[in-house]
């Protein structure tokens, strides 16, 4: 099982289409203050929830901008994407947020899925899942390496090319944590149990249970203590009001602002915004549809916030929503 003594953990995963620099920093300004502790967003040069010709904010540019301007919150990306960079840049910029951040970097990394931001920028998808996946556990051993202050060559075939690479300054954190995000069986859950200190999946809770359940065994196969990797689950939209209704109306108007989504949308390439993905209602409402997350030993629960972010619902989710998910971990 997980780590059943672990804390409860907020985290505001704040959407980096469908916005503007002053919007952006100024929600992560205000998720820091009201307590939460991750700040992420995701990593896509197109919008991938609405129409895809919309703005999109370069993620490791703007979370390095927002690492500089915090001081509490861990600094992350739900999740990189593996096809963007070469995996040794990669652990030179993460490692240089964990710099600016005083050590607080998270490697959230991912194979990537989205394929027409890939075609348009130029950057090479791959023929199928499968291939991306092998791009991402070699980068993976890189990336680890680097991390970890040895000095990484590729191996004979390896899609990246690196002799000895060396990371330097080293990190500030003796281990910043690798977070991979996906719920593959065969290949992503397993490079979770070889690789990460975090896991993140995403609601509803059915398929969790069912790739925890997975990922439980792939951690006995490799030997590796499951409670040393810490849970985390991305709750694609929160949104708080006095009722589900109100909430639901708040939550129609957010998915508007972005591209003009609607719920249950499922275009190719999209994220999906189907409604078993929103946490909406009141805050006893939202705690008992989170209580099955806590139950399963998932206490990072990481909030997606739209733009134009929702004060309401992020001051509720820090302010009462959190109390009462605390108290279910005490009983």
């Amino acid at each position: 099982m997980p780590d059943m003594h672990a804390p409860i953990k907020l985290g505001a995963n704040l959407w980096n289409q469908y916005t503007d620099w002053p919007a952006f920093l100024d929600a992560m300004l205000r998720a820091e203050d009201l307590g939460f502790d991750s700040l992420f967003t995701w990593d896509h040069v197109y919008p991938i929830v609405g129409s895809w010709e919309g703005p999109a904010l370069e993620t490791y540019t703007a979370m390095a901008a927002v690492a500089a301007q915090t001081k509490r919150a861990t600094i992350g990306h739900l999740v990189s994407a593996n096809t963007f960079r070469n995996p040794a840049l990669l652990a030179k910029m993460i490692t240089t947020i964990d710099h600016i951040s005083g050590g607080r970097a998270v490697l959230g990394i991912g194979a990537a899925w989205m394929e027409p931001e890939h075609t348009a920028f130029g950057i090479e998808f791959g023929d199928r899942p499968g291939t991306r996946l092998r791009w991402l556990e070699q980068s993976l051993q890189i990336i680890r390496g680097m991390l970890a202050g040895e000095r990484p060559s590729s191996p004979e075939g390896s899609r990246y090319h690196v002799d000895g690479v060396l990371n330097l300054p080293a990190p500030v954190q003796k281990r910043i944590p690798i977070l991979i995000g996906g719920s593959g069986p065969k290949v992503t859950l397993r490079l979770v149990a070889e690789y990460a200190d975090m896991n993140n999946l995403g609601n509803p809770i059915e398929p969790l249970l069912k790739s925890e359940s997975i990922l439980q065994e792939h951690c006995r196969t490799v030997g590796r203590d499951e409670k040393s990797i810490e849970r985390t689950v991305e709750l694609q939209r929160v949104v708080i009001r006095d009722t589900r209704e109100a909430a639901l109306v708040r939550e129609a108007e957010l998915l508007a602002h972005n591209g003009g989504a609607v719920d249950d949308e499922e275009r190719p390439g999209s994220a999906g915004v189907g409604s078993d993905r929103i946490v909406a209602g009141n805050p006893d409402e939202v705690a008992e549809q989170l209580r099955p997350y806590v139950e399963a030993g998932y206490r990072h629960l990481i909030c997606g916030f739209p733009p134009p972010y929702d004060e309401e619902s992020m001051r509720r989710m820090a302010t009462e929503v959190r109390p009462r998910l605390e108290a279910f971990v005490r009983t």
